[in-house]
């Protein structure tokens, strides 16, 4: 194989495919990662990319799925039926309040697609935070086994240091 000069880029995807690193590519992975952080703020980097309309489908979400919504909404359902039961002649919607049915369809037709969009935003936030959790990871593995082949080098260079002080104290 044909030694080249690899990028970040190429050695990191290496990595990720499970591909055996030659040492010094190794080596350059190692000083990117201990050098460079790679964690990134997810709420950050989303919210700087949300247009209008994703904050406004957030704030509806927000508001349809609190308690107050639906406090108000039961009264308003209620009010609704009793007004409308107490004119009974001149209601303005009789029973069975073919109006308010009308008007629940419409609710629940633009609710639901405003739901799925801020979801669909929450689940590219967990994506990005789950990428984003591995890089870390995959970092602090890579350190740890760095840190652990450094404590054997540390270790054996200790025995090697006390092997040497014994025999010179034996000689004494």
């Amino acid at each position: 194989m044909e030694k080249q000069s690899r990028t970040k880029k190429d050695i990191v995807k290496m990595l990720l495919k499970n591909k055996e690193l030659e040492n010094e590519d190794e080596e350059q992975l190692m000083e990117i990662l201990f050098n460079e952080p790679i964690a990134i703020d997810v709420d950050k980097q989303a919210e700087e990319s949300e247009t209008w309309s994703d904050k406004l489908a957030d704030k509806i979400t927000e508001v349809a799925g609190s308690w107050s919504f639906i406090i108000i909404f039961v009264i308003i359902l209620i009010s609704w039926m009793s007004i409308n039961y107490l004119l009974a002649v001149n209601a303005f919607d009789p029973y069975p309040f073919i109006l308010l049915n009308l008007f629940l369809s419409c609710v629940a037709a633009l609710q639901a697609p405003i739901i799925m969009m801020s979801q669909n935003r929450a689940a590219k936030k967990d994506t990005l935070r789950g990428k984003n959790d591995y890089k870390t990871d995959l970092k602090s593995e890579l350190i740890l086994e760095e840190l652990h082949d450094q404590m054997i080098k540390l270790a054996a260079n200790q025995n090697k240091i006390l092997k040497m002080l014994n025999e010179i104290e034996d000689k004494k």
